[in-house]
């Protein structure tokens, strides 16, 4: 009897298309059949992962997930008896700290099948990427850049700009979420930023900035901290070209401090067919795979095979070498069991701190109760 198993991913050519070519390779290898469905970028950041797990076999997932979907029994682990020597190699071939984001409790809930972190999308027909932040604060005067502020990611790029300052956030709650002195330096930064560019940048996520980029009449030229799409660097993918590159350098230590993002692929703990779930998940994260028909299946790879790849980064305008740097000195989220609501509601004051023009100093005092708050709630 054939056996059938669904899957849910998040609908993006990048996040879709290459677990459908993927799985229709594995099911000519296996007789195994995968039907894979979507949720929009928004519900995939929000919706009860509990709910997913019981009605799909796998879950492409965030790592910040992790600490509560654990605790409610909702993923199997993937760190099976007999099968050390792949995840070692699994391991090795992680990009940055993609690979240990989705360790938790000592167990392996994911294996990365996706890399990303915040970095810098440009316009080469229009400008090259800037180095520096000043650089691209003088762009912003001229109308040539947008930022994605629509939550969380404006919480995100307050934690990039807090690490690339030398004052990396917390991810215990033995500690503020930061120091107040860093905190009030980035949310400064982000503010002066804000007043440069249009207000609009509120009601966008990464792919709404992508979309007004690439459009042929677009005027912005630059988004400084924007979590990489690899699709958007495809010759034809859209009228115009984006490249990426390693973020605008704010501090000391170079692109260094952004916050990481990228997917995982987990098994439900509910599943009935466990074990044929977690063949596949070893085998689409493997090294083979993921230079091959992951990447040329519209994938953004997470495995480093297919990101020292030539053919792969010949296909994407460099786009895995020219973000390398960053993605390799990124910052892993907090992912404990109460982190995802201290996500929404940090992000809502800081959307709500920069639209009111309030001191940085309040915002970053709020941000740090809301911090604490979450580990007593859970």
């Amino acid at each position: 009897m054939t056996v059938t198993l669904k899957g849910m991913t998040w609908s993006h050519p990048r996040g879709y298309d290459p677990m459908v070519a993927c799985s229709r390779l594995w099911q000519e290898e296996t007789g195994v059949a995968i039907h894979w469905e979507k949720r929009s970028l928004q519900d995939f950041e929000t919706y009860p992962v509990e709910e997913l797990a019981k009605a799909y076999d796998l879950i492409v997932i965030d790592h910040p997930h992790v600490g509560q979907i654990t605790n409610e029994g909702c993923l199997a682990p993937l760190d099976v008896a007999g099968r050390e020597a792949e995840r070692s190699v699994l391991a090795a071939g992680s990009v940055g700290q993609s690979y240990p984001s989705y360790s938790w409790n000592g167990r392996q809930w994911a294996f990365p099948i996706d890399a990303a972190a915040q970095v810098q999308a440009w316009r080469p027909d229009l400008g090259e990427r800037v180095s520096s932040w000043s650089g691209m604060l003088d762009l912003a005067r001229k109308g040539a850049v947008l930022l994605p502020l629509r939550p969380p990611h404006s919480l995100m790029s307050f934690y990039t700009l807090c690490g690339n300052l030398g004052h990396p956030c917390a991810v215990s709650g033995q500690a503020d979420l930061v120091d107040r002195d860093g905190g009030v330096a980035a949310f400064e930064m982000l503010s002066e930023l804000v007043s440069l560019i249009d207000p609009a940048c509120f009601a966008m996520d990464p792919i709404a900035v992508l979309e007004a980029m690439s459009a042929p009449e677009a005027k912005a030229a630059c988004a400084p901290l924007i979590y990489g799409y690899v699709s958007y660097s495809v010759a034809g993918f859209r009228p115009s070209l984006i490249r990426f590159g390693d973020i605008p350098v704010a501090g000391q230590h170079g692109p260094s401090g952004s916050a990481l993002g990228g997917t995982g692929i987990a098994v439900s703990g509910f599943s009935s067919s466990i074990d044929a779930a977690t063949d596949f998940a070893y085998w689409v994260a493997s090294g083979a795979v993921q230079r091959q028909a992951y990447a040329f299946g519209g994938g953004q790879p997470g495995h480093g095979d297919a990101w020292d790849d030539d053919a792969v980064n010949a296909a994407t305008s460099n786009f895995y070498r020219a973000t390398r740097a960053t993605l390799e000195t990124a910052w892993v989220r907090p992912r404990h069991d109460g982190y995802m609501p201290f996500q929404q509601a940090a992000s809502d004051r800081i959307n709500d701190g920069l639209l009111r023009k309030e001191m940085a100093r309040q915002v970053v005092d709020d941000l740090n109760r809301l911090f604490t708050e979450s580990f007593a709630a859970a």
